[in-house]
């Protein structure tokens, strides 16, 4: 021990500048991404809704005499879909390794891009059937935020996969515990979704069965199509690899053999 060093530092080392610049980089990230979280579920800035009835109590957050809000920055809302996605995937896939977490980091994002687009077209149907085609741009923007607010909570969650992962070695378990932060993350996108579409119900009331549809036909895909991008988790029983060989099949019947094999 160095003269003159107090005890109680015996052994530690300080950060050197390269930890302290990632850390800073960290928390400058996390910042972000609360700002971002809470404006998608508070719906004020960019994400902002529009009274097509003209009710000011629907145009939060914008300039006064404002008459509609900015268009939705898809842009913007396409880089926190793919950077939340993929970090959180990164997370995610650190169960079967560094190559795993690689694997996931690339395919989150593909999961939460590629499951809108493939709804979208039937979504536009729903509401020409309805008679609500008008409105459908307004139906997309509530979509765009709700897809936004789902990655960025996922982000937020990670931290829980890695206690889930550090208490437990068991494959089924890691698989239900990501199960239920998407079950969470995908209620928050909800919560987004529904409050864009407020204005919209109280234009039309027709708007509630479009509401109900677009959830019901986004699981439906969403789920089958990350049973054919499997797998996310990983495991340790079988080679890491981007997809499996057996990518048709049904996540259902999978998703009740993991919960019996965990609690048996």
């Amino acid at each position: 021990m160095d003269d003159g060093a107090p005890a109680g530092n015996a052994g530690r080392t300080r950060p050197g500048p390269t930890t302290a610049r990632t850390r800073a980089r960290v928390g400058r990230l996390v910042t972000r991404a609360g700002l971002e979280l809470a404006a998608l579920l508070r719906a004020t800035g960019p994400y902002a809704t529009h009274d097509p009835t003209g009710s000011r109590a629907a145009t939060r957050g914008l300039p006064a005499g404002s008459a509609a809000p900015p268009p939705v920055p898809q842009a913007r809302l396409a880089l926190v879909v793919a950077t939340a996605g993929a970090l959180h995937g990164a997370v995610m896939g650190s169960f079967a390794g560094p190559l795993g977490a690689l694997y996931s980091a690339a395919k989150i994002p593909l999961l939460l891009g590629l499951a809108p687009l493939v709804c979208v077209p039937s979504f536009r149907v729903v509401h020409a059937v309805l008679g609500l085609a008008d409105d459908e741009p307004a139906a997309r923007r509530a979509v765009l935020c709700s897809q936004a607010t789902l990655a960025l909570t996922l982000l937020a969650l990670s931290p829980l996969l890695v206690v889930a992962y550090a208490s437990s070695s068991r494959y089924h378990v890691a698989k239900l515990v990501n199960v239920g932060v998407f079950a969470l993350a995908a209620l928050a996108g909800q919560l987004t979704l529904a409050r864009h579409y407020r204005p919209l119900l109280r234009k039309d009331r027709r708007h509630r069965l479009a509401l109900v549809v677009w959830p019901t036909l986004h699981l439906f895909v969403a789920l089958q199509l990350a049973y054919a991008l499997r797998p996310f988790v990983g495991n340790p029983r079988f080679p890491t690899e981007f997809l499996r060989s057996d990518w048709m099949g049904n996540v259902y019947l999978d998703l009740l053999w993991s919960l019996r094999a965990t609690l048996g």
